[in-house]
């Protein structure tokens, strides 16, 4: 059996994604994760959903809101630069950008290639 061989991206090389308006998007998709570098412009919203994959939101700029859980159960958490969000698989959440914000996604097992999941991704 062949040994699977390191590579290396740039975020400059690779190409944006603008899945919905207000985001810009860039991912690297590996065997069992996803790494995405993700803008989400002041507005941008995404709807309460769940999926699968483990989840970790790093706030490197700007602040999030997330809602996290549902009905009465649901949590409001506001995050800045240097905060992570943790989401286990299955976990109901809402993202909402509070200001101009970038976020990098870790996604374990890796998200979908198309459509739009967390946060944009």
């Amino acid at each position: 059996m062949a040994m699977a061989r390191a590579s290396v991206s740039r975020w400059a090389d690779l190409e944006v994604e603008h899945p919905m308006e207000l985001i810009d998007r860039r991912r690297i998709v590996g065997e069992r994760m996803m790494l995405a570098h993700v803008t989400l412009h002041e507005g941008f919203m995404v709807p309460s959903h769940q999926h699968e994959n483990e989840q970790f939101a790093v706030v490197l700029s700007g602040r999030m809101r997330f809602v996290v859980g549902s009905g009465d159960e649901s949590e409001v958490l506001v995050l800045g630069a240097g905060e992570v969000l943790h989401l286990p698989s299955n976990v109901p959440h809402a993202a909402e950008a509070l200001e101009t914000s970038v976020v990098l996604d870790l996604f374990s097992p890796p998200s979908e290639r198309t459509g739009v999941d967390a946060h944009g991704k």
